[in-house]
């Protein structure tokens, strides 16, 4: 049990070291990196969810993802990313808390970042608007 709170914080220190360094390298741009890992789905506009098993905010966000993944079948793509297994990645694109939304366009450009749980409506909202263009 012990070694997990350890980890937590490492994963937490490195996280914010991560967004630090990317302050520091452009002062007033938000921590968001320009030429990160391939997460979006090719030619469809995706939503990220990176969070973990373990993180209450992220267990609620399963149902609505699982909703939305269904509603949205062939047109948009639902891709979930474990920070604890992957964090590495979730240092790569900057993750400063969980759960974290990515919204990317079809040519696999982030266009919208959302911090915590979000619901059914603004999600759907999100993608709707992705949608149109």
């Amino acid at each position: 049990m012990a070694w997990q709170v350890v980890r937590r914080l490492l994963l937490a220190l490195a996280l914010t070291l991560a967004a630090a360094a990317v302050a520091l390298a452009a002062p007033g741009a938000l921590p968001v990196p320009k030429a990160g890992p391939a997460v979006s789905v090719p030619g469809m506009v995706t939503v990220v969810d990176l969070g973990a098993k373990t993180c209450i905010p992220c267990k609620m966000m399963v149902p609505v993802l699982d909703e939305v993944e269904k509603e949205y079948k062939g047109r948009a793509a639902v891709v979930f990313i474990d920070v604890t297994r992957y964090n590495e990645l979730a240092t790569q694109l900057g993750i400063r808390a969980i759960p974290t939304q990515i919204f990317y366009d079809r040519k696999g450009r982030e266009v919208a970042r959302h911090e915590g749980f979000m619901d059914k409506k603004t999600l759907s909202g999100k993608l709707d608007k992705m949608l149109a263009k």
